[in-house]
């Protein structure tokens, strides 16, 4: 599949704006709160903000940094610099000044984007300077267009150097699917912060790429997405287990989504027990797929696959499931997942540091078993493989098992800090639970072998979370051997 083509397109990004306007211009492009823009519209605004930043005298390759909300001022800002040619740096919005002032620092941004005022005026500025963008060739393919930050599961988070190249490769290798995730006609939640590659590739990206409408969810409570759904006839949603989690307990959800053609869940494994209260709930299955900043950001989707697994490549993707010892793991033994593709970045931030491979290759960090259709499995990432009396254990395997015990909510396992021995087990009670750490690894000893059960349990309030909603192991776990520890 890593010989895949596809019909050529646009070279940068915003290309993908301008060609849906040429097409539909009429068409429904995006709607947020109370307003909403044709394909003409937002194209137009495109364009406004590009040449207002370029009267700015930001030139090519200059930073921009933008800590917006979720709104269609972010969207026109982050299309905008791309068509002018600027590298944008999505920040979270609810971070602290501090940190969001020192992100803009690291990227060296020229210009920080804050509010949806400050977008209007670029865009009033483009105007009255014509209108347009300066002349010339619309930088894109190997130019650098987003620097996203990377998950920070395993350590601390990064900057991954995403081109047009990568991004757009994506989207192309999404719409190779049969059926393809978002298709013209559809229309799209975005309920996913934008500043996170899942919601500003895999989502807004799809729907420009397909000329699909975008519904931007402006209040996240749950009744009131579903409200949203309903009211705008989303036929395709993206989402986390956790959001899937609320949307099962509100007693509206099968007829708020009954119109939805397609369910994606992402950023985190949903759970057999989550996929079946949400089907139980809805009527309807939730299919996962497997991704990372670094691959922007699908790797495999399940559409076609078994129930539990992350599916298959997409078109265009090679994997490999490697051995310890650099060589092909045997169908269902655990290996770190390889990956090669035009979908995969250039490299960390600043100097590039950890980009793929002279052939390719770029080893995730992450463990899968691919099964003999070729099904992969993710299993846990190589930073959280435990060695215990010398055999390897995968946290995920203790993890389910203390998952089945009533009353945990949520569970997580580590390795024992520094100077002792064993697996560390944090647990979150379920609300009204009464639980003891014997209670647990009595448990865990009618289930797992001697060596695989938890000496430490500890039960906890809650567990650190990554930007994306997964579990930031690497704030858990203790440093492995010759890593410096680092304030997260």
């Amino acid at each position: 599949m890593g010989n895949a083509t596809f019909a050529p397109g646009p070279a940068n990004l915003a290309g993908l704006v301008a060609a849906a306007a040429a097409r539909d211009p009429a068409g429904l492009a995006l709607v947020a709160g109370g307003s909403a823009r044709t394909w003409a519209d937002l194209d137009a605004e495109v364009v406004a903000v590009a040449a207002g930043l370029q009267a700015r005298d930001l030139r090519f390759g200059d930073r921009v940094a933008l800590s917006l909300p979720n709104s269609a001022g972010f969207v026109a800002a982050y299309l905008g610099a791309l068509r002018a040619g600027l590298v944008v740096a999505p920040l979270d919005p609810t971070g602290s000044p501090v940190a969001i002032a020192a992100a803009v620092a690291e990227v060296g941004a020229r210009l920080h984007v804050t509010d949806e005022a400050a977008v209007a005026d670029l865009a009033a500025a483009g105007r009255a300077a014509g209108g347009a963008p300066a002349p010339g060739p619309v930088p894109g393919g190997e130019a650098l267009a987003a620097l996203l930050l990377t998950a920070g599961t395993g350590g601390p988070p990064k900057r991954a150097m995403l081109s047009h190249r990568a991004l757009l490769a994506n989207l192309s290798q999404l719409a190779g699917l049969d059926p393809a995730p978002v298709q013209r006609g559809d229309v799209v939640l975005l309920a996913l912060p934008l500043f996170h590659v899942f919601g500003l590739n895999a989502v807004l990206g799809q729907a420009l790429h397909a000329g699909a409408t975008t519904v931007l969810a402006l209040d996240n409570d749950p009744a009131a997405v579903l409200d949203l759904v309903a009211s705008t006839g989303v036929t395709s949603v993206a989402g986390t287990p956790e959001m899937y989690a609320a949307w099962t307990a509100n007693p509206g959800a099968r007829d708020a989504l009954a119109a939805v053609r397609v369910f994606v869940s992402g950023s985190a494994p949903l759970r057999p027990a989550e996929a079946a209260a949400f089907r139980e709930a809805t009527g309807r299955r939730v299919w996962q797929g497997y991704g990372l900043t670094e691959a922007a950001p699908v790797v495999t989707a399940s559409l076609r696959a078994r129930e539990g697994s992350v599916g298959r490549p997409l078109p265009g993707i090679d994997v490999r499931v490697v051995d310890r010892d650099g060589t092909e793991a045997d169908d269902g033994d655990p290996g770190e997942l390889w990956i090669r593709g035009a979908n995969l970045f250039s490299g960390y931030w600043p100097d590039g540091q950890g980009a793929p491979d002279a052939d390719g290759w770029f080893a995730t960090g992450d463990v899968a078993i691919r099964d003999p259709d070729g099904d992969l499995f993710m299993v846990s990432t190589r930073h959280d493989v435990l060695e215990v009396d010398g055999f390897a254990v995968y946290p995920h395997e203790i993890e389910e098992v203390l998952l089945a015990l009533p009353g945990v909510a949520e569970a997580v396992v580590v390795g024992a800090p520094a100077g002792e021995r064993g697996i560390r087990a944090l647990l979150v009670p379920a609300p009204g639970a009464e639980l003891t750490a014997d209670q647990v690894r009595e448990f865990c000893a009618g289930r797992l072998a001697r060596f695989k059960v938890p000496q430490q349990v500890e039960l906890v309030p809650g567990l650190p979370r990554s930007v994306s909603g997964k579990i930031a192991r690497g704030q858990l776990r203790p440093p492995a051997p010759g890593e410096r520890e680092e304030t997260r």
